[in-house]
């Protein structure tokens, strides 16, 4: 993966956030096996410009989700409930940066993601001013189908590639390319790896990507994969876990 990355142009962190935050967004997720990933990124547009910080290019993140004692996010996800909702806080391994963030559902499938600065120390609590933010973004309704305190329920890491793509009309999106995920669960420190595959994401507006027409003409389509309610359902395979069924059962070890 490393050669045709460390040949494309550079993109700094302020310009790939002034040009294509999209904190508003649709996702379109990929799981990739790696032989065909470095394929894919042999072919990409010349123009991609991959995120340099300080010569580095690929970065190691860790987060934590929290969930309620009935796991009302992840049954929330499985239900597919249109209000469903994600809390989770995100380290940035590699320079201690550490944010609570809150993903919810916006209109016409869009995903909207809200952040604060956290307490690096703190990644695996919702401190007062993480929570007093995180029900200040879930909104009165939300809350109230808590049934107790959100506490840590999975832990992934992972590495990450973020590549700015421009397509031919003046558009901006992100590309995200995770490998070596590995799902935890903090109360048990049982973990689970997914071995072999990377988790492609294009992070676009209302049309799709350049990268995504890529990943189309090698017959790769999007499916329907969530760290969270994946790894949940890999870690706990008694829940429910109809949305990534097929993931589970194409990519996942039954057996491990």
């Amino acid at each position: 993966m490393t050669s045709p990355l460390h040949r494309l142009p550079a993109v700094s962190l302020a310009e790939l956030q002034a040009v294509a935050e999209l904190q508003t967004r649709v996702d379109r997720k990929y799981v990739v096996p790696l032989p065909t990933l470095g394929t894919l990124l042999e072919q990409l547009d010349p123009g991609t410009r991959v995120l340099d910080v300080d010569g580095r290019r690929t970065f190691t993140y860790r987060s934590v989700y929290f969930d309620s004692p009935t796991l009302t996010s992840y049954l929330g996800a499985a239900r597919r409930r249109r209000d469903r909702f994600k809390v989770r806080t995100r380290t940035y391994v590699d320079d201690g940066a550490c944010w609570v963030e809150v993903k919810t559902r916006g209109p016409r499938g869009t995903t909207v993601k809200e952040r604060a600065p956290h307490a690096p120390e703190a990644s695996a609590t919702l401190t007062e001013p993480a929570w007093s933010f995180a029900s200040t973004v879930l909104g009165d309704d939300r809350a109230a189908r808590l049934d107790g305190p959100l506490r840590p329920t999975l832990v992934t890491t992972y590495d990450r590639v973020t590549l700015h793509v421009a397509a031919p009309d003046g558009t901006s999106s992100r590309t995200t390319v995770d490998t070596g995920l590995l799902w935890t669960d903090p109360a048990t420190g049982r973990d689970r790896p997914l071995p072999g595959l990377a988790v492609v994401e294009t992070k676009t507006g209302s049309t799709p990507s350049p990268t995504d027409r890529l990943l189309w003409r090698h017959g790769l389509r999007p499916v329907r994969i969530s760290k969270y309610g994946t790894g949940m359902a890999v870690l706990h395979p008694d829940l429910p876990a109809t949305p990534w069924r097929r993931v589970l059962n194409r990519h996942v070890d039954p057996h491990h």
